[in-house]
Formats: structure tokens, C-alpha cells, sequence
């Protein structure tokens, strides 16, 4: 008997074959099908806030608030009244300005914003001391802001 008889070669997996066909399959498959769930379950919900003709709903039992608007004339009215209160109505102003000047798209919203100033440096500081804060940022639109609040 030769040393080579005695060796024994080791018996093939027969299933192996087809069950890494399918574990590949599952690899590709699986993933994609996880990527196209999620983009139509974020196409199906009404980001509107409108709630009577929304598909989907999302629950949150301690949200009793909609989400406000983000639009960047929002965010940039918050900080600026923000900032009205934290310092004084001219450094706003001049915020406003800058802002205006960097991005030209705000520039519509500009009137609104200097208005909404005008509002509350007069609850802030009293009609006389807001209106010295006046400067000539979008028209004199914050000085109208400021006589509308005095008069009503």
C-alpha cells in the first residue's frame, strides 16, 4: 500500500453553490430595496403640516407644536430679533444690511424683517428711544414699524 492511498480527499459541499448565489443575491438586493423604501416613505408624508390630506403621520406624543417654517428670511428675522433684545436695535439694523448685501435674494424680504424690528424695539425701548435707532436699511421701513406700533 502506497502513502498516497491512504490519503483521503475531503468530501465537497454540495449546497454550497447555490446558498452563496443567493447570500449574494440577498447582499445586492437587500440594500436597494431598503434605499427605495425610505425615499417613497419620505415622498409619501405631507411636509406641508396640513394634516387632513397627509398619507402618512408621523407620532409624537410629546410634540404638541407644528414645526415652524425655516425659510431663511425666518431664521434670519428670529436671530436678528433675537439680537435686538441681546444688544439694541442699531447692531440689528446693521446685521440686516450686511445680510442683504451678501445675499440679494433676502433683499424682498427686507421690508418685513426691518418692520418686524421697528415692532419690537418699541415694546423693547419705547417709541422715542426706538425711533432713534432709526437708520435708512430696506426704505425707512424700520422707522414704519415703529410708528405702526406707537399709533395701534
Amino acid at each position: 500500500m502506497t502513502h498516497s492511498a491512504n490519503h483521503t480527499q475531503k468530501p465537497r459541499r454540495a449546497h454550497r453553490g447555490p446558498a452563496r448565489r443567493i447570500g449574494r443575491t440577498l447582499a445586492l438586493v437587500l440594500p436597494v430595496m431598503l434605499v427605495l423604501s425610505g425615499t417613497l416613505a419620505v415622498t409619501s408624508v405631507n411636509w406641508s403640516g396640513n394634516s387632513s390630506d397627509s398619507m402618512l403621520t408621523a407620532s409624537a406624543g410629546d410634540l404638541s407644536v407644528p414645526a415652524k417654517s425655516r425659510a431663511p428670511q425666518d431664521v434670519l428675522r428670529d436671530r436678528l430679533l433675537l439680537e435686538l433684545q441681546e444688544k439694541n436695535p442699531g447692531v440689528a439694523l446693521s446685521h440686516l444690511q450686511k445680510e442683504v448685501d451678501r445675499h440679494p435674494s433676502l433683499a424682498k424680504h427686507c421690508v418685513s424683517i426691518a418692520r418686524a424690528l421697528g415692532r419690537a424695539a418699541v415694546r423693547a425701548y419705547g417709541p422715542s428711544r426706538a425711533q432713534s435707532y432709526a437708520r435708512p436699511v430696506c426704505d425707512t421701513s424700520f422707522a414704519t414699524g415703529v410708528a405702526a406700533h406707537q399709533n395701534g
